[in-house]
């Protein structure tokens, strides 16, 4: 037990002497870094008063440097202002002294102007004092020539008025007959330049057309299948269609009868669509031939809107499109209609351009005035008059109405658009080559006139140009005199008058040329 005593009390002592030489150590060492940290904050602080100095120094500098820059900038700012300021000043001053000469000179003219005014006013006085002294003297000449003449001044006023205007009626009435017989003089050869000018300017295809087309088949086989059993498919198209099928010996070939270019053109398509599909029985025959019908409806309408846009019409009645259609499958003398209406509406263009007439609504006669040749249903009205009556159907003007009943004199012309329209429609179908039997009979014309001139004896050749409405006759020099020439030409003309049937008139002239050579050796 008092061991244990011992040995803690040992311990005790042993703890405070060893805290107390801690505390001793501790306080020795806290002194000396006391005292080190000393050292190094005083060797800091040097080192930081050394360095801000420096800073110190080189701001300054800095702040130096920039204050003489901005210094110098400022300088050059109030060096430019003044300069400015110099200008403006320099340009008032010249101003002001600009302005002060033309004050000088504006009061310069205003006396000047003073000056002519009062000047003006004294001879407007003389005048007005001038002006009274002749109305004054007038008056008394007046009175003087009143007593003389026995007549008031009213009264010499009308006599020489009514003889002024007879005067002037009887040289207006001079220069109405100069100018009138001048027109009849010159209406003739106006007339037929604008016709030959209009010609000139239009050229148009030859007629082609008949009652008949060629229907072309790969084999004769085909003829058979078209035939159909006992002939029911030929029969089924031809009451369809309304269209004679002709089928023959002609190899490979189907001719088509119809006087309608519209039935026959359906009857060739229907054929043409039948033949490809294959399938040819009196059912199909006439779906397809319906189909077809409707298909040429539309083709119809589309020509006719095509016409009316080429020829630059506007405001057609669908109606009457239709019908422009409808002429594609029409002819007239073996001349389709379409392509004369056309020609017509060109001519009648160009007529009408050359006369300063509305060319728009010309050519708008021009296309319609055919369009009675086109019906639905039979009429007894010449087709002139039921174009008319169609025109005025569907809402033409009165000028276009009556050049279409005009153009064959079934009504009385009442514009100046019917003759045009009369006019042109001739050039159109008169035409060589217009129309077939034209044709014909122009060829034997020609051909009979250089006939009867080659019957004559001297003659080398014979040209019949113009038309026919010229017949030159180049005869042999040896055989005939200039004498007999003259007597040849009256000859010939005279056997053409009394033979032939011919429009307007034949200009026979006979040429005789002598030629003299020699050869030089």
């Amino acid at each position: 037990m008092e061991s244990i005593v011992i040995i803690i009390l040992a311990a005790i002592i042993g703890a405070a002497v060893g805290f107390a030489i801690a505390k001793k150590l501790e306080k020795s060492s806290s002194s000396s870094l006391i005292k080190n940290a000393k050292l190094q904050s005083s060797s800091i602080i040097k080192e930081a008063n050394l360095e801000a100095e420096n800073i110190k120094k080189d701001k300054i500098l800095q702040a130096k440097e920039k204050f003489i820059e901005m210094k110098s900038e400022h300088e050059q700012v109030i060096l430019g202002r003044d300069k400015k300021v110099a200008e403006v000043e320099k340009r008032i001053r010249d101003k002001e002294s600009q302005v002060s000469g033309e004050l000088t000179r504006a009061k310069k003219s205003g006396d000047e102007f003073e000056a002519k005014t009062k000047e003006y006013e004294s001879k407007i006085e003389v005048l007005d004092r001038k002006q009274q002294e002749v109305e004054r003297m007038h008056k008394s000449q007046l009175e003087q020539l009143e007593v003389i003449s026995g007549l008031s001044a009213e009264d010499a006023k009308n006599q020489l008025i009514d003889g002024l205007k007879a005067e002037a009626k009887s040289s207006a009435m001079s220069y109405l007959q100069d100018t009138m017989e001048e027109a009849k003089l010159t209406a003739q050869q106006e007339a037929k330049k604008i016709i030959i000018n209009t010609i000139q300017r239009v050229g148009t295809e030859e007629a082609v057309e008949n009652c008949v087309s060629v229907f072309n088949i790969e084999s004769d086989d085909v003829k058979g299948r078209i035939i159909g059993r006992e002939g029911r498919n030929i029969r089924a198209i031809e009451a369809a269609t309304g269209v004679e099928i002709i089928v023959d010996d002609t190899p490979e070939a189907i001719i088509l009868s119809c006087f309608d270019p519209v039935r026959r053109e359906i009857a060739r398509l229907a054929l043409h669509k039948l033949v490809t599909d294959g399938r040819i029985h009196p059912a199909r025959i006439e779906e397809v031939v319906e189909k077809t019908r409707k298909q040429i409806d539309d083709e119809i309408i589309e020509v006719g809107k095509r016409t009316v846009i080429d020829l630059g019409i506007h405001g057609l009645h669908p109606e009457l499109i239709k019908v422009v259609g409808r002429m594609k499958y029409r002819s007239s003398y073996g001349q389709n209609l379409l392509q004369h209406s056309r020609e017509v509406s060109k001519l009648c263009g160009i007529m009408a351009a050359e006369l300063g007439l509305n060319v728009k609504l010309a050519k708008r006669a021009g296309l319609l005035h055919d369009i009675g040749k086109v019906p639905d249903t039979e009429s007894d009205l010449p087709h002139a008059l039921l174009g008319m009556q169609w025109a005025e159907k569907y809402g033409e003007k009165e000028e276009v109405c009556n050049a279409i009943g005009a153009h064959h004199d079934e009504i009385e012309m009442k514009t100046l658009l019917a003759p045009i329209v009369q006019v042109c429609d001739a050039i159109s179908g008169a035409r060589p080559g217009a129309r077939r039997q034209v044709l014909d009979s122009y060829i034997q014309r020609l051909k009979d006139l250089e006939e009867i001139a080659f019957g004559f004896h001297g003659v080398k050749n014979a040209y019949a140009i113009q038309a026919g409405r010229e017949l030159r006759v180049i005869v042999e020099s040896e055989k005939v005199s200039d004498d007999n020439a003259a007597s040849l030409s009256f000859d010939i003309s005279q056997k053409i008058q009394t033979e032939m049937t011919y429009p307007g008139q034949v200009k026979v002239t006979v040429i005789r040329e002598t030629r003299a050579v020699n050869i030089a050796k």
